[in-house]
């Protein structure tokens, strides 16, 4: 399940609250699990004009089970993210017109549902120059085969959708006069709400993380990179390089 809410950190890094969002329909082991594991995070201070401050961020979790040989459950936090979209900052990169992608017949037939995180080179012109598929993570099971089939099929057309796709460039900050930029963008796929509950929040569902295809053929990307890159909601723009929220620095588990 994925959860979403705030989190308040301290002038020193540590957590002083985490308020998490509907917190009446989360199963209050989950809370407290949540809770206890924000007590040992730490973050990289926030620093403004040289002055250490207290701040707050949007928080992104995912929390998965794993049946245990006796019949509980095993639970645990995956991934977090704490980055924050603005479509009106001038210092990144931000889409303009960005048309989703059809609903591939075969994936519509297949029952195919999930997420295409795509990393995106922006020419100076708003243009794309390249898109990659990086990764595809699967919200329906199925054998090997059939959820290979599924992901070709999203990620193909996420690609095919991306490409024509056009970008504002950043006009203020650091990297205005950078040559490319790097952007990651969600793509959701979610045939309809008839074949879930309307409400899923906080329900428990499928997530069968797809892998890490190879790297983009004009960088070199980071390993750390890949922390809370599959939570980024859908509908915004990311661009790599340019971090728009609070670094944790322990382990997610403490």
């Amino acid at each position: 399940m994925v959860l979403t809410g705030t989190i308040d950190i301290a002038t020193d890094g540590s957590v002083e609250k985490v308020a998490l969002d509907r917190r009446e329909k989360i199963d209050p082991g989950i809370v407290r699990f949540i809770e206890r594991s924000a007590d040992s995070w730490r973050f990289e201070p926030i620093v403004q004009g040289g002055i250490n401050v207290p701040a707050r961020a949007p928080m992104r979790v995912r929390v998965t089970g794993r049946t245990t040989d006796g019949g509980g459950m095993q639970v645990m936090l995956s991934d977090a993210n704490f980055s924050n979209y603005d479509p009106d900052d001038t210092e990144s990169t931000v889409g303009l017109k960005m048309t989703p992608p059809r609903y591939p017949s075969d994936a519509f037939s297949m029952n195919a549902m999930g997420t295409v995180l795509l990393q995106l080179k922006i020419e100076r012109d708003g243009s794309v120059g390249d898109v990659v598929a990086e990764q595809v993570n699967l919200r329906t099971v199925g054998n090997e085969r059939m959820m290979q089939n599924m992901r070709q099929s999203l990620s193909k057309a996420a690609v095919a959708a991306a490409r024509r796709w056009t970008f504002r460039v950043p006009t203020t900050g650091d990297h205005v006069d950078e040559p490319f930029w790097t952007v990651r963008v969600p793509v959701s796929f979610d045939i309809s709400d008839t074949l879930r509950p309307k409400d899923d929040y906080a329900a428990w569902q499928a997530y069968i993380p797809g892998p890490r295809q190879e790297e983009a053929p004009w960088r070199t990307a980071k390993p750390e990179e890949a922390r809370g890159s599959d939570l980024m909601p859908a509908g915004g723009v990311y661009m790599v390089g340019l971090d728009k929220g609070p670094r944790l620095l322990t382990p997610l588990g403490g």
